[in-house]
């Protein structure tokens, strides 16, 4: 029984994780930290590595703080929570920074419906260059009306 709360923990922590990247990326990332997620937007940089990519850090600290937590103390939730946090993690740069936006060339002659439904989807988010109306989303539920 203690494998099936494990096992439901960690997918309803990668499942809220989804909302999680809807919910910042519209207001922390458009909103009060826009400075820091406008370079993903705009190009205007030759670095490899953009300030964006410092939201990644702040969600590894918290997956961390989740795996420290259980290890240290009886909170044996912590494992699921922080390894769900962390497979939403890596899930996120392969959909994201691998996939979408070739980072690293990889996965480039992925054509499905699926795969041209989740480009399409942020193509059009990326539509706008500024910090106002772009359209937000999660990474794996993305609305149906981009898979035609």
């Amino acid at each position: 029984m203690h494998l099936l709360y494990w096992i439901l923990c960690f997918v309803a922590t990668f499942c809220i994780m989804e909302f999680m990247a809807w919910f910042s990326h519209k207001y922390i990332m458009h909103g009060f930290l826009w400075h820091l997620h406008e370079d993903h937007h705009k190009k205007d940089h030759d670095n490899w590595f953009e300030r964006n990519d410092t939201f990644f850090i702040f969600y590894a600290v918290v997956s961390m703080g989740f795996i420290i937590t259980a290890e240290n103390t009886s909170f044996w939730q912590g494992w699921p929570i922080g390894l769900g946090i962390m497979a939403y993690g890596f899930t996120y740069f392969m959909v994201h920074d691998v996939f979408i936006h070739q980072r690293f060339k990889w996965f480039r002659n992925a054509n499905n419906k699926y795969a041209k439904g989740i480009r399409r989807a942020h193509k059009m988010h990326h539509k706008h260059l500024g910090k106002e109306h772009g359209e937000c989303f999660g990474m794996l539920f993305v609305p149906f009306k981009y898979f035609k």
